[in-house]
């Protein structure tokens, strides 16, 4: 069944004039609360306002990128709305970013400027000589100890501005207000430029599937250097006029407490976290809490999930089935509570046009397995292609479609299921994995000849990561030795929990690496396996 809608104009907005319209309605209402440090929309409006005015006194500008490293914290809402005020492009990069992988999201910014977290200026620093475009770097927190470094340094106190006056700018729906990066397969990882209409679209879809009004309180501890926090955290929180409390990080003995300080009724997470909690023992502040969380924001949910939400907890919006990703936003769902198909992600929303195309991009009939495309039907709600890479941004809108790279079908009541997918592609704890990247960075290793990083299924949640490789000649090297050498140069969530060697990998007659082969052995009786070791994993 196929739904094709008229193009349209739509509602279109921007953060900073939905801010300021309740700046000017309601200035003492509460509006941010991390951990009990709390600020009304008047107060963080001159906060902004002063820090906006700092950073125009460093020269930045309308259309520059500012590169910001910053955990869960007032300085990483209040960094991106001064950004933007400016009418500049806020750059927010996962804080787990180190080597390889932060020098070649810096340097493809493109910014003068970086503000970070002042634990992680060693990082930064190390990479520094490969960072010629950078001129300051503003850090948060005491710097002691850090490490010398050719590019300044100076402490974002310094610069946090006197001047509490607007900054005059005033920014359209389809500019740019943010660049977030996603994972790449056949070459790094790619910024995708998103404009201020597309948070404020998916917000207000989120709104619609889970509501929310100006006397909820919002509670998440999703990063904030991740879509999610962005559109259906902050963005909808200020659409909709209500208070949002973000915790440091998510803590499944800490939410409920945590919950019960802040006074929250509407949580906002991913999958797993509501799958933890679910499935928590029972504790005296959740049972004081029963019924305080109405709605819960996330995807997956699957039944069970949503079903003890409702009777351990009183919720009664739990979740919604979702298909969407970094560069089209939320395509497909349903209203939270709606029934749905066991594994179906649900139907067409109206502002996309979705279809399940063949190979030669013609539409397949429902029930036909095929790849997942998507156009708007209305400007600014899908990104604005690839930052500085126009080739990317035409291949994946081939025939003016975007091509998702999934393997989906819908059937005939227009419910999508999500099959595969189609393109070399890892996802783990909710976070993108380049699979370019990583290999790029276990080539580095003088004992590796030939490598594969690929997903393999995981019994709980998304993929496991598995590194298949091929050791040189005469070259010794321990399985357990490659996983504590790649800790200090990935991501913390990158770390393989699979490590295997072989004396070759499967090839086609190409010479391209049969990944997906790869991926359907999983773990064989020769692999090794992180959690068979007394090795540790953590987040810094």
């Amino acid at each position: 069944m196929n739904v094709t809608n008229d193009w349209h104009s739509g509602d279109a907005d921007t953060l900073p004039a939905a801010f300021a319209r309740v700046v000017a309605d309601r200035p003492q209402h509460g509006f941010l609360d991390f951990s009990g440090e709390q600020y009304s929309y008047g107060e963080f409006d001159r906060l902004t306002n002063r820090l906006a005015h700092g950073l125009a006194a460093l020269g930045v500008r309308a259309g520059d990128t500012v590169v910001t490293m910053l955990d869960n914290n007032v300085d990483a809402v209040a960094a991106w709305f001064a950004v933007n005020k400016l009418g500049a492009i806020s750059v927010p990069l996962n804080t787990a970013l180190r080597g390889e992988f932060l020098r070649h999201q810096v340097c493809d910014a493109g910014s003068a400027l970086v503000i970070c977290e002042a634990d992680y200026l060693p990082r930064i620093a190390e990479i520094a000589a490969a960072l010629p475009q950078v001129r300051l770097i503003l850090h948060r927190g005491a710097a002691t100890g850090a490490p010398s470094c050719p590019i300044t340094v100076a402490p974002l106190d310094a610069h946090r501005g006197t001047d509490e006056s607007p900054t005059g700018v005033i920014v359209a729906p389809g500019d740019l207000t943010c660049i977030i990066y996603t994972s790449g397969t056949t070459g790094p990882s790619k910024g995708s430029m998103q404009s201020y209409n597309y948070l404020c679209n998916l917000a207000r879809t989120r709104l619609r599937f889970c509501p929310a009004g100006p006397a909820d309180i919002t509670f998440t501890p999703l990063p904030l250097f991740h879509n999610n926090a962005l559109a259906t955290g902050v963005t909808a929180t200020v659409l909709s006029g209500g208070r949002i409390a973000i915790a440091p990080r998510f803590s499944v003995s800490g939410f409920w407490p945590e919950v019960e300080r802040s006074g929250a009724t509407v949580a906002s997470l991913v999958g797993t976290m509501a799958m933890l909690l679910a499935d928590a023992p029972d504790d005296e502040a959740a049972k004081r809490c029963y019924g305080r969380i109405h709605t819960v924001r996330g995807v997956p949910f699957s039944d069970a999930v949503k079903a003890a939400w409702r009777t351990r907890f009183g919720a009664r919006f739990v979740g919604s089935n979702d298909y969407g990703m970094t560069e089209v936003a939320v395509i497909t769902g349903l209203p939270g509570g709606a029934h749905a198909p066991p594994g179906s992600s649900g139907q067409r929303i109206a502002d996309f046009d979705v279809r399940i195309f063949d190979d030669e991009d013609r539409e397949v009939p429902a029930g036909t397995p095929g790849e997942i495309v998507v156009r708007p039907n209305k400007p600014d709600i899908m990104f604005k292609g690839y930052w500085r890479r126009p080739e990317a941004t035409v291949a994946a809108m081939r025939n003016q479609w975007f091509h998702t790279g999934d393997i989906g079908r819908f059937d005939g009541d227009g419910f999508l299921y999500f099959l595969d997918r189609k393109k070399d592609y890892l996802k783990r704890r909710g976070e993108n994995i380049s699979s370019f990247e990583m290999e790029t960075t276990f080539k580095q290793h003088p004992a590796i000849a030939e490598v594969a990083v690929h997903a393999v299924p995981a019994k709980i949640g998304e993929d496991d990561v598995k590194v298949t490789a091929v050791l040189k000649a005469g070259a010794s090297l321990s399985e357990e030795a490659l996983c504590r050498w790649a800790i200090e140069r990935v991501p913390y969530f990158a770390v393989p929990r699979y490590i295997e060697f072989r004396d070759s990998l499967p090839q086609n007659t190409q010479g391209k690496v049969l990944k997906y082969q790869l991926r359907d052995e999983g773990a064989t009786p020769r692999t090794w396996d992180i959690e068979t070791s007394d090795i540790k994993v953590t987040k810094r």
